[in-house]
């Protein structure tokens, strides 16, 4: 116990030793944090130049473009300075804050795709009310909600981890794990599991069950409705329903590399499972959006083309 207290540092063992590669991996991962950057910047500057978007959907989706950049910011830019690191070390600071933006962001993903998913349920079954349910105002404070949702989850989830005494240092991740770090806690805990029992809940199977509740109604609602309607509201919804699919695979591909198949598959495969998420949704977000809704798609070629 007396040793834990000079942990101040976290080595990244996943790495290990790219050798000559580094200068490859480098100029791929800087090209991809880049991409993802530049097409949820333009979405978001689209979004706010042109007046005719400022409406609640393209509102709560410009705050979705907002959570990629964040969720992206959380690891690229730790990924590039190791590929040049022959210690792979993280202090204890850096890896906090890193657990925070990424913890943070995982629910603001969920609970933003639950709040657009609301969206879509009162203009598909209460089209009447819209305007009066869904004004600016409302959409702002649901922002605000799912932000301060967010961050409160993920302080009654993992703040205790701050205050941990850890015996080890070597974490088998390219970034910081809250779950292997509670396992290099000196103490062994149930606070651990308890905190990500409530996190899952929180984090995916609240705002999954809100979002289902939502679709169900809105077909319910299409069933009766004219063609014209059913294609329209097929057409907004479809981009929100493959984001949260791509999200669940996702976390499919996260539990089956850490909790199942961790002997079982190369390390290459583990590191990529574990970062899935964080290599495609922040790419598939602005795309799906941007090139399947007709005005965001208009408005793009406007902004980007025909701007003088």
């Amino acid at each position: 116990m007396g040793n834990s207290s000079e942990i101040v540092s976290f080595v990244l063992a996943a790495y290990g030793n790219v050798g000559d590669f580094k200068y490859l991996y480098f100029i791929i991962i800087l090209f991809w944090y880049v991409s993802i950057c530049v097409a949820n910047t333009v979405l978001i500057v689209v979004i706010h130049v042109d007046r005719r978007l400022h409406e609640p959907m393209y509102i709560l989706l410009s705050n979705l473009c907002l959570n990629e950049i964040n969720c992206s910011t959380s690891l690229y830019p730790l990924l590039l300075s190791q590929m040049f690191s022959d210690s792979h070390e993280v202090t204890l600071p850096w890896c906090f804050l890193q657990m925070c933006c990424l913890y943070t962001g995982a629910p603001a993903e969920f609970w933003s795709l639950a709040a657009m998913a609301y969206d879509r349920y009162v203009s598909v079954c209460h089209p009447l009310h819209y305007n009066v349910i869904m004004n600016t105002e409302r959409v702002f404070k649901i922002i605000l909600l799912v932000w301060v949702l967010s961050f409160l989850i993920f302080i009654f989830s993992f703040s205790f981890i701050f205050s941990l005494k850890f015996c080890g240092n070597i974490v088998d991740n390219v970034y910081c794990d809250h779950k292997l770090i509670i396992i290099l806690s000196c103490s062994a805990s149930v606070q651990g599991s308890i905190s990500m029992i409530f996190f899952v809940i929180m984090s995916f199977f609240i705002p999954f069950s809100l979002i289902s509740v939502s679709y169900v109604n809105i077909l319910r609602v299409c069933r009766k409705t004219s063609k014209e309607n059913k294609q329209k509201a097929v057409t907004t919804c479809t981009p929100q329903i493959v984001s949260l699919s791509n999200l669940f695979v996702g976390c499919i591909c996260y539990s089956i590399d850490f909790r199942f198949l961790v002997s079982q598959v190369p390390d290459e495969v583990r590191t990529i499972l574990g970062i899935y998420l964080l290599i495609c949704q922040p790419m598939l977000t602005p795309f799906m959006y941007g090139f399947n809704l007709p005005k965001i798609r208009q408005s793009c070629k406007s902004f980007l083309f025909l701007r003088k």
